[in-house]
């Protein structure tokens, strides 16, 4: 079992340098969040090149929900490897598909018919799901929300909101897309006027019968961890239901017990017509879905979506391993617990210091705001690069966020023991006492 934070050199070490010049010479420009390169991982740890072990609490941006190196999950890829890497779904179909589309349809917010449809990325199943709603309702609107990240192809670029680094120099973007704000109490948007400032644009900017979908992150996840609140959530499924206005709920980072239950759509008691899923879902493998009521997804023109590799045969199979751990493992009781020992660390935080402003999050999916002081609440995202980089350097990898690059999310694997989390935590207030 690997160590826990463990330093045998400075970081980034020699051997890690080294690597970032070739880096350099032969890779597109790219951040780092821990400019270190890893050689092995396993549950909440990982080694690097220089022999250094560290704490993750990024997960591969929410991705590792399980933890890294689950033997059951790498159990069922060997397994799939052994018969087959690849079958083109729209060529050969296969059997993992058909299982992991009805576990989908199954697991899923909805007590309704479902159909499932497979892809790669995040970004993919997002660009699908506007291509539906507008194929399936005839019309052309689409709204989405400030702080919103959906991707970084066009149509998931155009609902994203953050400028640098997603959007800059990539204009002209998709037309008929509007944005509505999101619900951001700590910085004066509550919840009540967020929805009627959503009515006014639909109204009055689109009209309702113009409108094929609105698309949502329940819990907003490169827009800082912003939790919708349950009414809100509500009154805009209601909303749609009147209109004939097809809801799309982006669980993207959201899902596969990130917000203590396996989907956040859960705990706000809403149903989607539509679903994105990816991240938490594939245990490492590039995969993602789309899920929708079944009347939806039978009107869509036979060969309008696809792609060559959606829904790749070992990522069916891990995606299966994953969905049984949450079913029969203790996951989602951890992540309970996790979230609740983060909670209460952070209202300590924003008691002792006066650089840490919001707090806020849902299960262990938890975030907090660093400021210039609690007052002004201005946005200090000096301050958040410098305690990224106080923490990768003490041994524990942790990312940014927020459309003000000022707040730290926290995407530890939901495997992690408390006795990490204390371990991390207590780096990271570490930091805190520098800023």
């Amino acid at each position: 079992m690997m160590k826990t934070i463990q330093l045998k050199t400075s970081i980034p070490g020699p051997k890690s340098q080294a690597l970032m010049k070739e880096r350099e010479k032969h890779v597109a420009p790219a951040g780092h969040a821990a400019p270190v390169f890893v050689v092995r991982s396993e549950g909440s740890m990982l080694e690097d090149v220089d022999g250094n072990h560290l704490l993750d609490f990024a997960a591969g941006i929410g991705v590792m929900n399980l933890g890294h190196a689950q033997p059951s999950i790498q159990e069922a890829a060997k397994e799939q490897l052994k018969n087959a890497t690849h079958l083109q779904w729209n060529v050969t179909p296969y059997e993992g598909y058909v299982k992991l589309a009805a576990k989908l349809n199954q697991i899923t917010p909805g007590k309704f018919p479902k159909k499932t449809f497979l892809a790669n990325s995040g970004a993919e199943v997002v660009e699908n799901a506007i291509k539906i709603a507008r194929q399936v309702t005839h019309r052309q609107a689409i709204i989405c929300f400030d702080q919103a990240f959906h991707g970084r192809t066009y149509m998931a670029l155009t609902l994203t909101t953050k400028n640098k680094p997603y959007r800059y120099g990539f204009a002209p973007y998709n037309p008929e897309v509007y944005r509505a704000p999101f619900p951001y109490p700590y910085r004066g948007m509550d919840a009540d006027t967020a929805f009627a400032r959503f009515e006014e644009i639909v109204n009055t900017q689109v009209i309702p019968t113009n409108v094929a979908a609105v698309i949502i992150e329940p819990v907003t996840g490169e827009g800082g961890f912003l939790p919708a609140s349950k009414e809100f959530m509500q009154k805009l499924q209601a909303f749609c239901k009147t209109h004939g206005i097809l809801l799309i709920a982006d669980e993207i980072q959201s899902g596969f017990g990130r917000t203590g239950t396996l989907f956040a759509c859960e705990q706000y008691g809403i149903e989607p017509d539509m679903l994105t899923l990816a991240k938490g879902m594939g245990g490492g493998m590039p995969i993602s879905a789309l899920v929708a009521k079944a009347e939806i997804m039978d009107q869509v023109m036979p060969g309008s979506i696809g792609g060559t590799y959606g829904g790749n045969p070992v990522a069916c199979a891990q995606a299966l391993a994953v969905i049984d751990l949450f079913e029969n493992g203790p996951a989602l009781a951890n992540a309970k617990k996790l979230g609740q020992m983060i909670e209460e660390r952070m209202k300590q935080w924003r008691e002792k210091y006066r650089c840490v402003g919001d707090v806020r999050g849902m299960g262990p999916m938890r975030a907090f705001e660093l400021v210039k002081d609690q007052a002004s609440k201005t946005p200090d995202p000096d301050g958040t690069k410098k305690l990224i980089q106080f923490c990768y350097e003490k041994g524990l990898v942790m990312l940014s966020a927020g459309t003000y690059a000022n707040v730290i999310r926290l995407l530890m694997p939901l495997t992690t023991t408390a006795d990490q989390l204390d371990e991390g935590m207590s780096i990271i207030e570490e930091g805190l006492k520098k800023l």
